[in-house]
């Protein structure tokens, strides 16, 4: 069995981080492993209170888990400080995790900003250049690149700001969640061609934790040794599915299914 680490933030409902990513793990056949960076309080209607893991400590469950169990790829999601992105490049480099899945997490349910500016920063100038994909929402690409999300409507939007971020070090990159009639696309650029990834447009109620998912999926993809855009396409099938087949947990933003796309018993 191939494996797989995430180095991510805790959601104490089970709906997107660390929960979600080693839920999407198992479904996919990938024995995950984890690194928490932030505990959060939080439900499906917002965090309540949050704490940011010591660096130190961060850097020391990646580096024991890595000395023992083979880490055949590795993602990135809610990196709160700029000293706890220092610490993860360094262990990243120190034990070859790779290829590695940077999902820049700015914000949880869409409204809370866990991401400090200086950590942001360190994230382009860090982990962009380890990273083999960067996978950015539409206002993480706008943050990142210092633009409008409301103006990351179409497309062509999407395609030059996946340039700028190429610029700014990515190799590759995919802007989520396009919106163009009744589609959703997301926006693949591998530093030289443009593919687009379209799928049904499913409730915004209903889609908790499907940032994590999709990165976690390709994660999982790529420890399997999937090429990244048939790990890309995989992880667009999984999240469409979690979301059309999430049965609505909680008051708020409802958590995605990802047990939905798991293999059926003959």
């Amino acid at each position: 069995m191939k494996t797989a680490l995430t180095i991510a933030g805790s959601d104490s409902s089970g709906g997107a981080g660390i929960q979600a990513d080693l839920k999407t793990f198992s479904v996919l056949g990938v024995y995950g492993m984890s690194a928490i960076t932030a505990v959060t309080a939080q439900n499906t209607q917002g965090i309540r209170e949050s704490l940011v893991i010591d660096a130190k400590l961060v850097a020391q469950q990646i580096d024991v888990t890595a000395s023992d169990i083979q880490v055949d790829a590795t993602k990135t999601g809610l990196l709160p400080s700029a000293a706890i992105v220092e610490a993860v490049e360094d262990s990243m480099k120190r034990n070859n995790l790779q290829p590695y899945v940077c999902d820049p997490v700015l914000l949880m349910l869409d409204k809370e900003q866990m991401v400090k500016p200086d950590a942001l920063n360190a994230i382009k100038r860090k982990l962009f250049p380890l990273a083999s994909v960067v996978t950015p929402d539409k206002r993480e690409a706008a943050a990142l690149t210092g633009g409008d999300a409301n103006l990351l409507t179409s497309v062509a939007a999407a395609k030059d700001v996946a340039r700028r971020l190429a610029g700014q070090g990515a190799r590759a990159v995919v802007i989520k969640a396009i919106e163009a009639a009744d589609q959703m696309i997301d926006v693949f650029y591998d530093g030289k061609e443009f593919y687009e990834l379209a799928g049904k447009t499913q409730p915004a109620e209903k889609k908790h934790g499907s940032g994590s998912a999709f990165s976690a999926a390709i994660t999982a993809g790529l420890a399997n040794r999937l090429s990244l855009l048939d790990a890309i396409d995989q992880a667009k099938n999984l999240v469409n599915m979690a979301i059309q087949y999430s049965d609505g947990q909680g008051r708020g933003v409802a958590p995605i299914n990802v047990l939905a796309f798991a293999p059926k018993k003959k």
